[in-house]
């Protein structure tokens, strides 16, 4: 089975540029391995490597993130539009021909990657994480999803297909899947 990753990096980012005025994905931050580094490699780090496709979306004026996003193997998907229906479904158009896609968020740098492997493990429709009774990220669709995924417009998400499929909850204990960086004190993580 030939899963896709795909890492939304195309928003603004607004809050925490309005706090910091720059960009929230080349913000330095320390991971859960102790190593300080962009947020999007963080990211991009945690990805397990057998997720060999790997398609990263985002604006064409994000030189540094798309060199990183190079760096760790990622095809590029340039859009203007912020938005992440848009986003997911320009990389499912991208990448049709795979047998399902892990949707990672660019800005949730502490997802440990045992984690991902637990979410893409035994992938027939929906799976998602769940920590401390709450859903989180990267979510993982099978292929059957693709023509609802290609869909997608706006700002809206893939949340709604929850409805339309048997969403199988995966127990994780991982504080990192409820964690992104909307703001500069995201960048410390604390499990607590």
């Amino acid at each position: 089975m030939t899963l896709t990753a795909i890492v939304l990096a195309a928003g603004q980012g607004s809050r925490f540029r309005a706090e910091t005025g720059e960009d929230k994905l080349l913000a330095q931050c320390s991971g859960r391995d102790g190593v300080t580094r962009p947020v999007i490699e963080h990211v991009l780090l945690n990805l397990p490597e057998q997720l060999v496709s790997r398609l990263l979306v985002t604006s064409p004026e994000r030189s540094d993130v798309i060199r990183l996003a190079r760096a760790y193997g990622c095809e590029v998907v340039l859009l203007q539009s912020a938005g992440m229906g848009d986003s997911i479904a320009a990389a499912i158009a991208a990448s049709a021909s795979a047998d399902g896609w892990l949707v990672v968020l660019g800005d949730m740098p502490f997802v440990l990657p045992a984690t991902i492997e637990r979410v893409i493990d035994d992938l027939q429709s929906i799976n998602v994480p769940v920590h401390a009774g709450q859903r989180g990220h990267p979510v993982a669709f099978g292929r059957a999803f693709g023509p609802s995924l290609m869909a997608l417009t706006g700002d809206r998400g893939a949340k709604p297909l929850f409805a339309q499929a048997a969403v199988k909850q995966v127990p994780v204990n991982d504080a990192g899947v409820l964690w992104d960086v909307d703001v500069p004190q995201g960048l410390s993580f604390n499990a607590d």
